[in-house]
């Protein structure tokens, strides 16, 4: 009787009683629904509204779930070259990715471990390139590819977009690499081991987690940018799948803009992206989360 007596009086005193905990349980289920409400809300809006009929947009009250129809995607297959700025989005935002993160992953790898006077300074002023501004560069990326011919290419626009993601990715992957151990490259070293063995064998197998992590999100923004495509691309060989957007609002409907087209564009350029993440999910969490708990 004493110690359930102690026990409740202890349990009183610290405040964890059962019903507080109860409460303190639905408070966060409640805030945990709000914050999904909140993020998803938009998302089901794009969805429904790129599977409703066009008359359906502007209904009162709103139909929430109308009849699915996917004429709205067939009508945006007949307004834009769909294929082509499919194709084009994926071979620049996988390249882009691939090259920009190996690009920094070299890069790293030398801030990391290279001994330089001013290394940090130097380091710095790289990272700090990230804080000009996109269009401020227009102009003279223009010149540049005008000059290397590059102009309304696939190839023209991987090397811009890359350029512009290696700074993040160096300034991510050089923490990652410091936290490896360099007593393992000094064995590996010693057992005849030479830069490209270091890199191939141990570096890159001990930092995949967050290289997986930076080509998924290389490829992300890659694949989200309209202002270089929009800017260096004048035909479909080269046209990317955010530069419809600026196509389709050309085009006038009954009711105005053509909303339910620009829904289902923004459901075709989404999708590609929640895929790549729910299929490398694990390896992001990896990669966010290493070094936390040693």
């Amino acid at each position: 009787m004493v110690s359930r007596a102690l026990t409740r009086t202890h349990e009183h005193s610290s405040g964890h009683s059962p019903w507080r905990q109860t409460l303190r349980r639905i408070q966060l289920y409640l805030a945990l629904f709000l914050f999904l409400f909140v993020i998803l809300s938009p998302f089901f809006w794009i969805v429904k509204s790129a599977l409703s009929r066009p008359d359906q947009l502007f209904e009162i009250p709103p139909v929430y779930l109308p009849d699915a129809t996917l004429e709205n995607f067939k009508t945006l297959a007949e307004q834009v070259p769909l294929y082509e700025y499919v194709r084009n989005s994926l071979i620049i935002s996988t390249a882009t990715a691939i090259l920009s993160v190996a690009l920094a992953f070299m890069a790293a790898y030398a801030f990391a471990r290279i001994a330089v006077p001013g290394r940090n300074v130097l380091l710095w002023l790289f990272v700090l390139t990230m804080a000009l501004p996109e269009i401020a560069t227009i102009v003279p990326l223009y010149r540049l590819l005008a000059e290397a011919k590059m102009l309304d290419t696939r190839t023209g626009l991987i090397i811009v977009m890359s350029s512009v993601l290696v700074p993040f990715t160096v300034w991510v992957l050089v923490a990652f690499i410091q936290q490896v151990p360099y007593e393992i490259e000094e064995a590996a070293i010693i057992d005849g081991a030479n830069l490209f063995h270091i890199l191939t064998r141990i570096m890159i197998p001990l930092t995949s987690p967050a290289l997986a992590t930076m080509v998924v999100i290389n490829f992300i923004n890659a694949w989200n940018n309209l202002l270089y495509p929009l800017a260096f691309s004048a035909t479909e060989q080269s046209k990317t799948l955010s530069v419809a957007i600026t196509e389709i609002f050309q085009a006038r409907a009954p009711w105005g803009r053509p909303w339910n087209l620009v829904s289902t564009l923004g459901v075709t350029m989404v999708l590609p992206a929640i895929i790549l993440v729910l299929f490398s999910q694990k390896a992001i969490v990896r990669g966010l989360t290493r070094g936390a708990i040693k």
